[in-house]
């Protein structure tokens, strides 16, 4: 009996001699629970991971949007262009702009403006406009009717030219000829209330004739161009 007793607390004195005073066995938890995890849970959670991950993606970018939602490819001038310049390839560019501040009339095709002749200055990046170039719907903005007509009359006076700008009025008078009589009633004017659309020639033209392009109303262009071919016009700033 004594032996027995005494067996058991030798027993009992060599498992305390590699254990640590005062602590007790340490478990570590998640090794077992590695240790019983089956390999198959871990991928199935590593992908529902990724699937969360990509839903959370998805959700910021519908709510953010597509960029590139919203813009058009407009008509840009690729530089400043004063007024009469006939536009090339190296005067204008696509590029886009949001829908919401677009202007109305805004160019979609720089095709439809090249070799047209710009009706007012532009600045670089400035969109352009059917409203910007010579044309049908700049002549009917300027005369106020949609059967306007763009004439080009030569000033009887190149110093009027020079004050002129894109929509100033002006009356057109025709001319008196030196041999004509100056006797009797003064002429009457062809035009009145004419919008000058643009002025051509002199700075940036040098050697060309001061040229006034004027927008008139379908019933007034034709006796306007027939006499320009005659005589030279007078016009009165109203």
């Amino acid at each position: 009996m004594k032996r027995l007793r005494l067996d058991t607390v030798r027993r009992r004195a060599r498992r305390s001699a590699g254990m640590d005073l005062g602590r007790g066995p340490r478990w570590d938890l998640s090794d077992r629970w590695r240790s019983s995890r089956p390999r198959w849970a871990d991928i199935a959670f590593a992908r529902r991971m990724l699937a969360m991950v990509f839903a959370v993606l998805a959700a910021v970018l519908a709510v953010r949007g597509d960029p590139a939602a919203g813009h058009l490819e407009v008509v840009v001038a690729a530089r400043d262009l004063p007024p009469g310049q006939r536009l090339t390839d190296a005067d204008v560019i696509q590029a886009a702009r949001p829908v919401d501040m677009l202007p109305a009339g805004a160019i979609r095709d720089s095709a439809a403006v090249l070799g047209s002749t710009l009706g007012t200055a532009v600045r670089a990046g400035e969109i352009l406009t059917d409203l910007r170039v010579v044309g049908p719907r700049l002549a009917s903005a300027a005369a106020g009717t949609p059967e306007a007509r763009i004439v080009a009359i030569r000033p009887a006076d190149p110093a009027v030219a020079e004050v002129l700008r894109p929509g100033d009025r002006v009356d057109v008078i025709a001319a008196a000829e030196d041999d004509q009589p100056r006797a009797g009633p003064p002429p009457r004017p062809l035009a009145t209330d004419a919008a000058v659309v643009l002025v051509t020639g002199g700075e940036g033209g040098r050697g060309r004739e001061r040229m006034v392009l004027l927008a008139l109303d379908a019933a007034r262009a034709p006796a306007v161009a027939a006499a320009s071919l005659r005589t030279a016009m007078a016009l009165i700033v109203r």
